[in-house]
């Protein structure tokens, strides 16, 4: 950014000491800050014909004030005005709440704009604005923009107005004049105004796409750049596997590999192979056998006389794989161990030990594994299952406990594919698009609370067939704020339905570990029937017996994690059923549902989820690292995301770019992210 945007927003006429305080509560310190401070919507002003209106609308209509203003009041300061009001051929009723001083300012055969919300069953307009003669106005879309403090729209737009009079002939291009000629885009200076002051909803769609092409742009520049750099500047280890015993064990597993596990592995072992690091995301459907890619890999790793570090979110979750990675390595020379908080003492001395002595192969554990004395003798591989619930900093830390160990970051979340290339934008991407043979489809149900009873039945009749069900629930106690089935009394619910019959057991985060793994280790033996749990066990719980999974206030709960919840059942050879109790009040939860009867795809259900929630709610947490745009959205913009990331790629890989003056502002915008740390730039 020229150094001119860059001074404080105090140089610019009319802002003193109080204003200047009030836009940095909005974040706004610089010229460049105010200027790109872009609305969040625009109000439509112009006049619409009511054949043309949908129910609920927000519209303005200019009309003749049809009869005498009647004014209500329900208490001192509630107040219903209202009149007919004649729009074209159209006689509608138009009301204002709690204005009652528009009674004398409104006559009959007034001519009247008023712009509000469209009830199409009452043929009424609930008024938000209106003003008496025509609808001329400066402008028929205008901004609106987020505020803070004492800051009003109106102060706003005259900083900016000021700003750009004063400033705007700083406003340099980013993108080069073959850019903008190719795509069609305004001028960086053109674009920036025509978001403030546009002329026409044309205008508009012009500006904003310059602006959103060039945010993902410089954002995916930074990704490709970084994918680039880190595989040229980071010395990998190669990992010279031995391939027939590789092989051996692939021979030896009890089951055949599906086309997409042998292709991930493919994928993963050319990476080990090779002298750059690895920097790989392996994504897969709850069920679609990630756990043997992960131990064929360990092996791999183990096979060239490197260690290798599983790490997951949750105990439970780490003694699973422990236990699995055990059965099929050891039988090949393999030594695997389990480091969590549980192991104290003695035992967590003598394992550290051994680790660093380098008796230990594989070393499976929580956020354990990242603690200061864990050492290890010679780190070839890092694997992180379910990786968006570690922050980036945790990752971090796993990664530099070796020498540039390959890493491996796994998730069961099946992340949507707009998502994969900006947040992960600068890693490989392997996908196990493939379930195992033979795997029956779970069967899932959406019922209305009303018919618990039947739902119960059936219940009973899977645990009649000696089988066991999961029953979960949102909230753990009885809340005041939602309504919605908890954990304790449903638990009490169901003790009482099954009587002696069968044991319901009860498992929630707020149990002490020792109390969660008790319980979670008797619904595995089956001395529970029935599990009523919150979702802590969305991730990693396997219990092939488990064939029917009851979820209440299913609405509640997004489709990513409701589908992550179904998975826990279809895990043995029985036929498994999902039933969502759910009594949605919206449109977005009544879709949620049917869409989960439909599909037990997980990539399609991401993607609805993600259409449904938008990309803030995906991940659940800021330490996902989805980045921030000031008018670009990931979902709604997909194309132009997509478009961005193949010019970037093209941009980082030819020598062009990296000289050539007209992408001059590009590179200056790639140094100032951090990117490219000691590098020259011409």
């Amino acid at each position: 950014m020229d150094n001119a945007l860059n001074q404080p927003v105090s140089v610019i006429k009319g802002i003193g000491a109080e204003t200047e305080s009030n836009l940095e509560l909005m974040g706004i310190t610089t010229v460049g800050d105010l200027l790109g401070y872009y609305p969040y919507r625009y109000e439509d002003y112009r006049l619409r014909d009511l054949q043309d209106v949908r129910h609920d609308e927000r519209i303005t209509v200019e009309g003749r004030v049809h009869s005498e203003p009647s004014l209500i009041f329900y208490s001192r300061k509630r107040s219903r005005l209202s009149m007919k009001v004649l729009v074209g051929q159209f006689l509608i009723t138009v009301v204002f709440f709690n204005q009652p001083y528009l009674k004398k300012k409104i006559q009959i055969q007034d001519e009247i704009t008023v712009t509000g919300k469209w009830d199409q069953n009452r043929q009424t307009i609930i008024a938000q604005e209106m003003k008496t003669g025509s609808a001329e106005r400066a402008s028929l879309f205008e901004p609106v923009y987020s505020i803070k403090g004492k800051m009003t729209v109106k102060s706003l737009r005259k900083y900016i107005k000021t700003a750009f009079s004063e400033f705007g002939a700083k406003i340099e291009d980013t993108l080069p004049e073959s850019m903008l000629a190719a795509y069609k885009l305004f001028p960086k200076r053109q674009a920036m105004y025509a978001m403030h002051f546009p002329t026409s909803e044309r205008e508009v769609k012009f500006a904003r796409r310059t602006i959103v092409y060039e945010e993902f742009l410089n954002f995916q520049l930074k990704m490709q750049a970084l994918r680039k750099f880190e595989r040229e500047h980071s010395h990998g280890q190669a990992i010279h596997y031995k391939l027939p015993e590789l092989k051996k064990l692939i021979h030896s597993l009890p089951f055949a590999l599906t086309a997409a596990q042998k292709r991930v592995v493919n994928e993963i072992c050319a990476d080990m192979k090779s002298p750059y690091r690895m920097n790989r995301l392996l994504q897969g459907d709850v069920g679609s056998g990630k756990t043997v890619v992960a131990a064929l890999a360990l092996y791999a790793a183990v096979t060239a006389g490197f260690q290798g570090a599983l790490m997951v979110p949750t105990e439970i979750l780490a003694e699973q794989h422990a236990k699995s990675l055990y059965k099929l390595l050891e039988p090949h020379g393999a030594v695997v161990s389990l480091l969590t908080s549980s192991v104290k003492g003695k035992r967590r001395k003598a394992l550290l030990e051994q680790l660093k002595n380098g008796e230990i192969d594989v070393l499976v554990g929580t956020h354990a594994l990242i603690q200061e004395d864990v050492d290890f003798h010679r780190l070839g591989l890092v694997i992180t299952d379910e990786q968006h619930r570690f922050g980036v900093e945790q990752r971090r830390v796993l990664r530099e406990k070796g020498i540039s160990p390959d890493v491996l970051f796994m998730t069961a979340t099946p992340i949507p594919r707009t998502l994969a290339i900006t947040v992960f934008g600068e890693m490989d991407v392997s996908v196990i698009d493939e379930m195992p043979a033979g795997r029956k489809e779970i069967e899932t149900y959406w019922v209305k609370h009303h018919m618990l009873e039947k739902v119960l039945g059936m219940v009973e009749k899977e645990l009649e067939k000696g089988r066991q069900a999961y029953v979960i629930c949102p909230l753990i106690e009885e809340s005041e704020k939602l309504d919605v089935q908890n954990a304790i009394d449903a638990h009490a619910v169901l003790t009482r339905y099954f009587g002696d019959r069968y044991k319901a057991g009860l498992m929630h985060g707020r149990l002490p570990n020792e109390e969660k793994d008790a319980a979670m280790k008797a619904f595995s033996h089956n001395d529970i029937q029935v599990l009523v749990s919150t979702t802590v066990v969305e991730v990693g719980v396997n219990v092939p017996n488990a064939t029917m999974m009851v979820i209440y206030d299913a609405e509640r709960f997004g489709l990513s994690q409701l589908h992550q919840l179904r998975g826990r059942v279809g895990r043995g050879d029985e036929q498994s059923y999902c039933i969502l109790l759910a009594d949605p009040k919206t449109e977005i939860g009544k879709e949620r549902m049917k869409i989960m009867t439909e599909t037990n795809n997980g990539f399609v259900l991401s993607e609805k989820d993600l259409e449904l929630r938008g990309p803030g709610d995906f991940f659940g947490k800021k330490q996902s690292g989805l980045p921030e745009f000031k008018v670009a959205d990931m979902v709604h913009d997909f194309r132009a995301l997509e478009t961005a990331r193949k010019d970037a790629q093209k941009l980082i890989e030819s020598e062009t770019f990296w000289h050539a003056p007209e992408y001059r502002r590009l590179r200056a915008n790639l140094k100032e992210s951090g990117v490219l740390e000691g590098e020259k730039l011409d």
